[in-house]
Formats: structure tokens, sequence, C-alpha cells
């Protein structure tokens, strides 16, 4: 990697090392400089600039991130891919259960190049659908394409990566209760099981109540339905020792008495025996709270078929501090994790009257034997977007028909008349709750594809400052489609008339990431007869040219 200053007319096409604010315009480090750019910082006075520029043994940091997190990922169908955007590419969960490491292959990769890097969740992490699991982050604008090629070999023919899934389809628990005890306190504690339990895909739990008596929970044990994969307990009392009630019960039931007590906090008094072939746990009175504790462990390891036994739960105790981890307070009942994969939601807006196009419709227009609009529809649905909509005008039959068969919902947009504002409000009123963001498509662009949103998508990163990110074709010139985080969907809901939401992005510029897409792709919109007759021959030329 060649990095440093260089004159302004050695600068186009070199990637900007370092973001500068002009008069003009505001542009930031690790774009690629064009002809206008370099105009722009001669404007402002400068007469060289910082830039980065790959020799050619090396390989752009998208593709290297790319690559190395598709090796990473090899073929597990419980892994999704991000698109790679500035040097990184993320790895998400489909499923849920427990990732597994083989940590020496990530010590290896990361130690082949400083340029290099791949980070993971620890090893035993419990993981839900759309958690990030890992990332590939390039830290120079470009990598050697040995290290690269190393990279890849390291990680070929093994599973760095595994997932041990929750099996458990059904629970027993028991319940015991001390004189006095007020039942409200077993409601609470049955409650607080049934939620841990629910976060580990488990709805079916059976219940017990029964006198905090050796004889009656061992009973309680041995009637406990034959579907159960576990059978748990929660005590009254606390266990204090072996010959208490809980371990007793568990022997006098016929089982045996595995461990008693682990090394974690909150969670020592757990116990865990066998019964018949299935495990019984001992919960600790902790386990009444949400908050993490050892049980959580225990639970979410047997319910993924991995071995828990004396061994183990001694090995526990590092990391087994739990009291100081502040930032798990209460997150065992299937809370959204904090680096998940956004809900994206794509509209594609087709409700526009084609009035320039004098009698015709464009969205009727075909290319490559199909109506545009389908295409359009078809390139959202191949997208990694999460849903697709479409917005059509009332009682628009001839567009729905275009659409016949595609797994696309339709919003109609019954004030499709004010302008392009309306459908916008039509689609975020359509738009599921849990959306994290949506893409903005426009029916009329012939070149706009799946790769297009993709780029979008990995680029959102509101914590990073990328809160809305627009394409721009590979020369620079701003486009669509536009992506919008969840916190704009309030003021675009306001917006009047037929500009869309060109002043939000002007009010909001230091939020907007210009996202390089494919081709012109993103510029090229047809709205006149004229407009699809040059666009027509321009094709045809270039695929005579291409032939």
């Amino acid at each position: 990697m060649k990095f440093g200053p260089v004159p302004l007319a050695q600068a186009q096409g070199a990637i900007l090392a370092h973001g500068l604010r002009l008069p003009s315009v505001a542009l930031k480090k690790g774009r690629r400089l064009t002809a206008q750019d370099v105009a722009a910082l001669d404007a402002a006075g400068l007469r060289e600039v910082v830039v980065a520029r790959a020799e050619p043994h090396e390989i752009g940091e998208d593709e290297a991130a790319a690559r190395i997190a598709a090796a990473l990922a090899g073929d597990a169908e419980w892994v999704e891919l991000s698109a790679p955007f500035t040097g990184r590419a993320n790895l998400f969960a489909s499923a849920a259960g427990l990732l597994r490491l083989d940590a020496g292959r990530i010590a290896a990769v990361n130690a082949l190049h400083e340029a290099v890097t791949l980070a993971t969740l620890p090893d035993l992490a419990r993981v839900a659908p759309r958690q990030m699991l890992a990332t590939v982050k390039i830290i120079p604008y470009a990598a050697p394409a040995e290290a690269v090629a190393q990279a890849e070999a390291a990680l070929a023919g093994v599973e760095a990566l595994r997932l041990a899934r929750f099996g458990w389809r059904a629970a027993h628990l028991t319940l015991t209760a001390t004189p006095g005890m007020k039942p409200a306190l077993l409601d609470k504690g049955a409650a607080a099981v049934r939620a841990r339990l629910g976060g580990l895909g488990l709805r079916d739990v059976a219940e017990a109540r029964v006198a905090h008596e050796t004889g009656a929970l061992a009973q309680a044990l041995r009637d406990a339905p034959a579907q159960a994969d576990a059978l748990l307990i929660l005590t009254g009392s606390a266990t204090s020792d072996r010959a208490d009630v809980g371990p007793a019960a568990v022997a006098a039931a016929g089982g045996r008495l595995i461990r008693f007590g682990m090394p974690v906090d909150p969670g020592n008094l757990l116990f865990l025996g066998e019964l018949g072939g299935r495990p019984v746990i001992g919960l600790p009175g902790c386990a009444r709270s949400p908050a993490l504790n050892g049980a959580d462990w225990v639970l979410e390891r047997l319910a993924a078929g991995l071995t828990v036994g004396d061994a183990e739960i001694a090995a526990m105790g590092v990391g087994g501090l739990l009291k100081e981890i502040p930032s798990r307070p209460a997150p065992r009942a299937g809370e959204a994790p904090a680096s998940r994969k956004p809900f994206v939601v794509a509209a594609l807006l087709a409700a526009g009257a084609s009035r320039r196009m004098r009698g015709r419709d464009k969205l009727l227009e075909e290319v490559d034997g199909a109506p545009i609009l389908r295409r359009a529809a078809q390139a959202l649905l191949e997208s990694r977007a999460d849903a697709t909509l479409v917005v059509l005008g009332p009682d628009d039959a001839a567009r729905r028909a275009a659409l016949a068969g595609l797994d696309v919902a339709i919003v109609e947009n019954p004030q499709a008349a004010e302008g392009m504002a309306s459908s916008l409000r039509a689609a975020l009123a359509a738009a599921p709750a849990e959306a994290d963001a949506l893409v903005v498509a426009l029916g009329d662009m012939p070149e706009v594809g799946p790769a297009h949103v993709d780029a979008l998508i990995a680029a959102f990163s509101p914590e990073d400052g990328r809160a809305i990110c627009r394409a721009i074709t590979e020369d620079g010139a701003p486009g669509h489609p536009v992506l919008f985080g969840r916190r704009f969907f309030e003021t675009l809901a306001r917006i009047d008339g037929d500009q869309g939401a060109r002043e939000l992005l002007r009010a909001h510029a230091d939020l907007v990431e210009n996202v390089p897409t494919p081709g012109r792709g993103a510029a090229v919109d047809l709205d006149t007869p004229e407009a699809w007759e040059a666009w027509r021959a321009a094709t045809r030329a270039l695929s005579s040219t291409a032939g």
C-alpha cells in the first residue's frame, strides 16, 4: 500500500486517507477521488492531499474482507453474510444456539498479516437469529493477495464456527413451598423459569407444586411426563447441603447427584443430577430474577446437547464472577442482541401517473421481456432486504398484474395524486413494526439491481454516523435507492408534495453516506419516450460491442 501526500495532479483515482471539509463539499475518508473532487481540492487552495493507492500485489479492502468472511462461513446454512463495506464484512446467525469456535484457527488467521483481522463472539456465546457472530476487518485500504489466500486456506475445510442448536422440546418444573410461603412467590419463580426456557425456544413446560419435603419432591420427579427432556426444581428454601431436600429427593426418586454447587456467582447453590437418563437441574434462588446467573450457563449448554458434568461446571469458575458484569442486567428472556443484523424493508414507489410518457405507462415498458416494474420488484426480492413493499395507486389493475406471483406486499396509496411524499407515507405506515431501516426505490430505473440495495444495507451503521445511505454511481453522481434509518421515519411521514426526501438529505448531510454502486444505474431513470428510446439504443450498442 502506497500511503502519503501526493500532488493533486496525481490524486485522481486514489483513495482519500483523511476526511476533508471544503467550502463546496465534504469529502469523507476512503473516497476514491474523482476529477470533480480534485477540482474541488484545487479550488480550495490545496496543492497536495494524503492518499492511499493499492499496489499490484494487493486486493481492495472490500474484496479481501468478503473472501475471508466467505471462507469463515463455509457451507454453514445458519450463517448469513453481509455485503462488505469499508473493508468490513459481518457474519450473522440465522438460528439460535451456542456458538462453538476453533480458537486456534481464528488465532492463526489473525497472525497472518497486520492488515487482516477477524473478531468473534466468545466460545459458548449464546446467539439468536440476526445476531452478529463475527466480523472481518481489513485495516488499511487493501491487503496483500498472499495474506488473503493464506487466510482462506487456513479456514478451508474446517468448521471454525459451529452452532450447537437448542434441541429441548419439553421440560417439567417442580416448585416446593415451605410452610406459610405466599403463592405469589411461587408464581414469580415459575414465570422467571418459563421466561428463561422461552429464551431457549422452549414453550412446553409442565408444572407441579409440592411441599418442601424430600418424599413429596421425589414423587413429583417420578411423576414427571415422559416427554420432558429435562426436570427442573426450584425449592422454597435454598439448598445448602448435599443431604438437603432437593438433592436427597433426586436420590430418593432413583436418580443420582452429579454436582452440588458451582463456582459461579450468582448461582453458587445450583445442583445437577440425573434421573432415568434425563438431567435434573436444581435451580438456585437467584433464578427467580431475570439477571444472568450460573443456571443460565447450565441450562443453555444442556439444551444445546453439550456435555455438562462435574468437570465442566468446575471449569465455569473462570469468568464466573457474573455479579461484576453491568452490561448483563436482565438478558435471558430472548432479548434483542446489541450487535444484530438490522431488519430492512425495501419500498418500491410505483404509484406515479407517468404524465411525461404521453399516454404510455413507463412502469409497464418492457426490459428483457418483462415489465420494468416487475424487474424492479424482483431486484428488491433478490437483495438482502427482509421484506419488500410495492406502493401502487388505487385500482391499478395493470400494474398489479405485472407483479403477479411475486412475494411482495402491495400497498395501495389512495392519495397517489399528491405526489411521491404520499407514497412514502403509505410505505412507512405498512412497514413492519420491527423495521430498522427503509430502502426507498423507484420503479423506472432499469439498471438498479440487488447489488445496489445490498451496498446500502452493508453501509448502514447509525452508531458510526451512517444513518442515511444514498446510492451514487461509480463516478460519484447521486441517485437512488436511498436507505433511511428508523430515526427518520417520523420526519419522512411529514413530507408533503412531490419533492421526496431531498430537504431531509440536505438537513442531515452529516449523517448521509454516499455509497458507490455498480455502473451508472443509480442515476438512470426513464421518464419520457425519448429517454426510453435513447436508453434502449445505448443498450443495443453496448451489447453489439460486447458481442
